[in-house]
């Protein structure tokens, strides 16, 4: 469930909120173990994705590096090369 979670810092162009709230949902599925929670836990579950999406963009922002920025296309085409070698497709 959390290999969808991706590093969102430094990179070219910056994060979207759209980024952060997904990582913050894989988060959240992950730690509760449901991917879909009940009526009875959903207000919980949509609290804690908001939650975390707030903190993480908030940590974003505040951190600070010397380092360029990755480029966003170059590191998913590492990705995907680090795949193809792992599985062999």
């Amino acid at each position: 469930m959390c290999r969808n979670i991706k590093t969102l810092f430094n990179f070219e162009p910056p994060v979207t909120p759209d980024e952060v709230q997904g990582a913050s949902l894989q988060f959240v599925r992950k730690i509760s173990g449901f991917t879909k929670p009940s009526k009875a836990n959903e207000e919980a579950f949509l609290t804690a994705v908001d939650d975390i999406a707030r903190i993480s963009m908030n940590l974003l922002r505040a951190l600070e590096t010397n380092a360029a920025p990755k480029n966003r296309a170059e590191e998913a085409a590492k990705a995907v090369a680090r795949a193809a070698q792992r599985f062999g497709a």
